[in-house]
């Protein structure tokens, strides 16, 4: 699972670094730059925070 969290963080930064090149146009830009931002903050924050705290000391 800490794989997928880290792959969606991955993806997510390419997308935003990606909309360099794909559009010319600032609207464009602010919206695959928000995608890649909250593709990458669901990969954090959603999925490898969950795994963490699935397998957290103070469980054992």
């Amino acid at each position: 699972m800490i794989l997928v969290g880290l792959l969606m963080t991955l993806l997510g930064f390419v997308l935003a670094l990606l909309s360099l090149g794909m559009t010319s146009s600032v609207g464009g830009r602010m919206v695959m730059v928000l995608a890649g931002i909250a593709l990458s903050l669901i990969g954090i924050l959603g999925v490898m925070n969950r795994a963490y705290l699935k397998n957290a000391i103070w469980r054992k």
